[in-house]
């Protein structure tokens, strides 16, 4: 699947690349509320099969809400996109760390 196909609802992707040449999103949910930077492997990230970003703002549509977003609820969209961030930028330690641990057992 293609970053591009986990669009939100009625918003859109853009995509730019940053000073290094490694591409960013900008994701807009409508026309008042987007967010630069995110990431693509970021914005890509799946949970349980499902692109964790994407399905978040799926909620949040002014259709369901039957508001706008709130304050509170742009900010933890940036939250949780460092949060993913934070995660990938662990995954190899993690999965190290977790073979070690995982062959310490296998004895027993």
């Amino acid at each position: 699947m293609h970053y591009t196909d986990l669009m939100p609802g009625r918003g859109r992707l853009e995509e730019r690349l940053d000073a290094t040449g490694e591409p960013l999103l900008d994701v807009y949910l409508n026309d008042s509320a987007c967010w630069r930077g995110v990431p693509v492997a970021v914005w890509g990230y799946t949970l349980g099969g499902y692109p964790v970003l994407k399905k978040w703002l799926s909620y949040r549509e002014i259709a369901l809400l039957g508001r706008p977003l709130h304050l509170a609820e742009v900010e933890e969209f940036g939250h949780i996109a460092r949060r993913i961030a934070a995660l990938l930028s662990l995954a190899e330690e993690l999965d190290a760390n977790y073979r070690r641990v995982a062959g310490l057992h296998s004895a027993d």
